[in-house]
Formats: C-alpha cells, sequence, structure tokens
C-alpha cells in the first residue's frame, strides 16, 4: 500500500495552466460531473493481488471513499488514453505493464465516463505522485465491497467484477488472410505474414461487446496468428501477437489452439473463410468470422 502524510483537508493551489477539459458539467437536473469533455478511469487487475483503488482525499468529490484512477479527458483525447495518463498520474502505473481487456461506459448524454479494465502483465507497486489520494492499494477482490467506496464506482463494481475472469481470443488463419488479397504475397510468403504480423500488433482490435454477449462497450481480445508452410520463416517479436507456427497441416494446429482455448474457458473468434476450416472451428466451441471482419478493422 502507498500512503501519503495525513490529509490537509484543503486542495492545493493549481499549478500552470489548466486543461479546457478541467471543468464541472452541469446537468438540466443540477448534478454536476467532472470533465467538460468526459472522464475515465483505470481498473487495474492483478489476479495475484486483486485491483488497484485509491482512496480519495477529503476536498476531493466524495472525498474519503474508495474508487479507481481516474478523471477528466482532454480536448480530443481516447477515452483509453485518458484513463492510462490518469492512472500514470495518480498511481505511478509504469508504461507497458498493462494488457487492455474491457471498457465500460456511462453515458449520461451530457457527460460520460469510460472505465477501462485492464489485466497487469508485470506486477508493479503504486505511488502516489500527485495530492489528490489518501492511499493507493491492491485489494482482494472479495475484499473491495468492504470499503467505502465512490458512489460511481460502487454502482458498477457488480458487473465489473462478474467480467474480470473473461477472455477474448481471436485466431487468425494467417494464410487465408494473405491470400484474399492479390498483391504478389505467393512471391515472399514469409514476407507477406510478416506484413500481417505487423498490422496485426498494431491495430488494437476492438470487438463490441454485444458481438460477444457480453457486459461492457468494448473487448481488446489477445491475439493469435496461425503460420504455415513457407509463412513460417516469418521474423516476429511483436508482444500483441501470439505466433503459432505449425508443424503440419495450418488447419490442424489452428482448431487444436482454439479447443485448448475455449477448454480454458475463454471465448474465441476465429477468422477465416475456408468452409471446412470453419465448420471445424464450430465444432470446437468459437465464433467464426470472415477475412473481411478483420480486415475492416486493420
Amino acid at each position: 500500500m502507498s500512503v501519503r502524510p495525513p490529509d490537509p483537508g484543503v486542495p492545493p493551489r493549481p499549478q500552470g495552466p489548466r486543461d479546457p477539459g478541467d471543468a464541472w458539467v452541469v446537468a438540466d437536473t443540477g448534478e454536476r460531473y467532472w470533465g467538460r469533455f468526459g472522464a475515465a478511469g483505470l481498473l487495474a487487475h492483478d489476479p495475484d493481488r486483486g485491483v488497484l483503488l485509491q482512496q480519495r482525499v477529503s476536498w476531493s468529490h466524495f472525498g474519503g471513499t474508495w474508487g479507481i484512477p481516474g478523471g477528466a479527458r482532454h480536448q480530443g483525447e481516447a477515452a483509453t488514453d485518458a484513463a492510462i495518463r490518469e492512472s500514470q498520474e495518480e498511481a505511478g502505473v509504469p508504461n507497458g505493464v498493462l494488457a487492455p481487456v474491457f471498457t465500460s461506459v456511462l453515458d449520461l448524454g451530457v457527460w460520460s465516463y469510460t472505465t477501462l479494465i485492464a489485466r497487469v502483465t508485470t506486477p508493479f507497486e503504486p505511488s502516489i505522485t500527485d495530492p489528490e489520494s489518501t492511499a493507493l492499494a491492491w485489494v482482494a477482490v472479495d475484499e473491495v465491497d468492504g470499503l467505502e467506496l465512490h458512489p460511481g464506482f460502487a454502482a458498477s463494481w457488480p458487473a465489473l467484477r462478474a467480467a474480470l475472469a473473461t477472455r477474448v481470443t481471436v485466431i487468425v488463419d494467417a494464410a487465408n488472410v494473405v491470400g484474399s488479397v492479390p498483391d504478389g504475397w505467393w512471391r515472399d510468403r514469409a514476407g507477406a505474414a510478416e506484413r500481417l504480423l505487423t498490422r496485426l500488433d498494431g491495430a488494437r482490435l476492438g470487438i463490441d461487446a454485444a458481438d460477444l454477449d457480453l457486459p461492457g462497450t468494448t473487448w481488446f481480445p489477445r491475439v493469435v496468428a496461425v503460420l504455415e508452410g513457407a509463412a513460417r520463416a516469418a521474423e516476429s517479436d511483436l508482444a500483441g501477437v501470439d505466433v503459432v507456427r505449425a508443424e503440419g497441416a495450418g488447419d490442424d494446429a489452428l482448431v487444436a489452439r482454439a479447443e485448448g482455448v475455449v477448454a480454458a474457458g475463454e471465448r474465441v473468434i476465429v477468422v477465416t473463410s475456408d468452409r471446412g476450416l470453419s465448420d471445424r472451428a464450430t465444432a470446437a466451441g468459437a465464433t467464426v468470422r470472415p477475412v473481411s471482419w478483420l480486415l475492416d478493422r486493420i
């Protein structure tokens, strides 16, 4: 746990220019919401330690309660970027230690709040890096309800908790995707596969929660690409793509991976336009999407 000195009870004087997003939005009914362009926060989940929570200082909105690091979005700033930035500013969350899992959006029309749920990939200790926190702590999931929670977080916590263990994986039939575009891939199959892997790594695929029948708004899956034949020579050290190099038929390797991931309780989407492979993937418990579905997203 990170704890700051005793709460002075009064806010510090602002330092430097104020961002235009740092302002209240007032609804017609009189309720006030912080963030002219909406707000966002991060729910970091470490399966071994729980979730990272922040106790707010007394002078802040709902001071003394526990919630997640977050705050007002900047003008033109993506909500997921705002959630990461705020967690770095308020809790010292390092770069590169999180994998986005899904977002949940509370949209009130005049104002919105986006929660980014992310899995901790590299353990870290939070640190109080601005005056808005009294304490930061990893709290076991089963112990969260025992704290005095910020009302907004308290309302969203039951649905967020239920979804914490859910994972979504997209398994890509790389040969089928590469072969769908007549760009000369047959002259250099390994090079074509490398280009696809690079595109997959940079895409940060987002899938509508309604398409998965899951809570939240958008889910960010783990991406697996299956390579076969000459494409297996493709070089890749990309953190965002898990590469499977099939020793035999790529279809067999893909189905085996799908079966294993389904057995582990994950939601699986297989990307292929091959009818035979589609039938096998469906029988394995996966959902199938055509190559066009993936190309539209990368």
